[in-house]
């Protein structure tokens, strides 16, 4: 089946990895097992819930025409930014995760089709979701970003 959605993720983990303001920030192509003590974390490709179904990306799509030979796809990418702080200061983790997601944004707002070509993908947040938590490593928030777009393939 063609997909450009790995491209898509790929494209997404190189900006997060190459932007200097992620620095400070555990950037992760989907969910990894670690013993990791980062606080703030990027994750490309998951849903952000340990304990659910772990989804990565969904697509819908159709024939570009009858003849046509390329295929529309539109696409949802799930990005979560984490932010976990060793306080139950749960403002300044929600502050945190919105930081981090601020980025996602700006790599859109400056270019849409994230380097994979314009006029073939074009991606925006189309959604967001924010959980936040008291956990054995203190407050916890988890904004949930949906990356929403379309391409050909």
């Amino acid at each position: 089946m063609g997909s450009r959605v790995p491209e898509v993720l790929d494209a997404l983990v190189a900006l997060a990895k190459a932007d200097t303001a992620l620095a400070d920030v555990r950037v992760s192509d989907g969910p990894e097992v670690t013993d990791s003590s980062a606080r703030d974390w990027l994750i490309v490709g998951f849903d952000g819930d340990p304990a659910g179904d772990f989804q990565a990306a969904q697509t819908v799509g159709g024939w570009a025409g009858l003849s046509a030979r390329s295929r529309e796809e539109q696409f949802q990418v799930m990005v979560a930014a984490i932010a976990q702080r060793g306080s139950t200061d749960v403002r300044a983790a929600r502050m945190r995760a919105y930081e981090i997601g601020a980025r996602v944004e700006e790599w859109l707002a400056a270019d849409p089709s994230i380097g994979l070509g314009h006029g073939e993908v074009e991606a925006a947040i189309e959604a967001s979701q924010l959980t936040q938590d008291q956990t054995d490593r203190g407050a916890q928030a988890v904004l949930l970003l949906t990356v929403a777009g379309q391409c050909f393939t």
